[in-house]
């Protein structure tokens, strides 16, 4: 995590420095500011420091070094939960679908999206309930 809040931290100095150069640059071009990339370059460097400052935080407070952070740590020692998914379900190929219906029926026209809602909700209701009936029922 210290090379996150590093690589975060570099980063604001970089969009700051460039946010300067791009005023400047457009100061001499034209003569005045163009204040949308100012604007943009200025707030990717809030940005950076809001998260540089949160991974500070968050660092001093975890209690501990993080796996990464260690020289002595092994490829196990990073290796978390991160849950159970069963490899052979179909229904979030029917969940994506219904979604990417749904969405798509957002941009072009309403009526699609009330087709696709229906999809989205079996795939949705299959995958939650997949292990309550057949052979893994309890």
């Amino acid at each position: 995590m210290k090379t996150n809040i590093n690589l975060f931290w570099i980063l604001t100095g970089f969009f700051a420095l460039l946010a300067v150069i791009y005023v400047v640059w457009a100061i001499i071009d034209t003569g005045q500011v163009e204040w949308v990339g100012a604007v943009a370059l200025s707030l990717c460097a809030v940005l950076s420091i809001f998260i540089a400052f949160y991974l500070l935080l968050v660092y001093r407070n975890q209690g501990g070094e993080l796996a990464e952070d260690r020289y002595d740590a092994g490829i196990d020692d990073g290796d978390a939960e991160q849950g159970f998914f069963p490899p052979w379900s179909w229904w979030p190929i029917i969940l994506a679908g219904g979604a990417a219906v749904a969405f798509l029926g957002l941009s072009i026209s309403f009526w699609i999206v009330a087709y696709a809602v229906p999809f989205a909700l079996l795939g949705l209701v299959g995958w939650v309930y997949e292990y309550y009936r057949g052979n893994f029922g309890r």
